[in-house]
């Protein structure tokens, strides 16, 4: 049995901004079913980045705000130390058929330091894993007219 990149992706996101530009970004695309993520990361023995509670909030936000344009998304939290092994597990866990990101600026040296969650998330997923283009912005769109 075949199936299209697109029949049930998982897209990942981190905050309210993010996933409102992530869908913006998928949002021409022809997506059959979409489940929205966000990790939150635990501590696990070491004290979290940010208090779970608070974490939760954020993650409301950002699924409200990403229904904005895909109101019938289905929406995961995933509670783990790493952030790209949550999204793997979770990928798996509803047999996503690839997991569609944004990729987040950032420098070299920031993107060296912080480990390069989007070479991880490539190289170690058993899925495709699909990179959106940055869509242009509205002054851009203008500028093009």
């Amino acid at each position: 049995m075949s199936r299209a990149f697109t029949d049930s992706i998982v897209v990942p996101v981190a905050n309210e901004e993010d996933a409102r530009e992530t869908a913006r970004a998928l949002e021409p695309y022809d997506i059959e079913h979409v489940t929205i993520l966000f990790v939150i990361e635990k501590g696990e023995g070491v004290p979290d980045k940010t208090p779970v509670e608070q974490s939760e909030r954020m993650a409301d936000k950002s699924f409200a705000t990403f229904h904005e344009k895909f109101p019938r998304a289905d929406v995961e939290v995933a509670y783990r130390r790493d952030v790209v092994d949550g999204i793997l597990d979770v990928a798996s866990g509803i047999d996503a058929s690839a997991i569609v990101f944004r990729p987040r600026g950032g420098s070299r040296i920031v993107q060296f330091l912080s480990g390069d969650k989007s070479l991880r998330l490539i190289t170690e997923a058993d899925r495709p894993v699909i990179a959106l283009p940055n869509p242009p912005s509205e002054d851009e769109k203008e500028t093009r007219k």
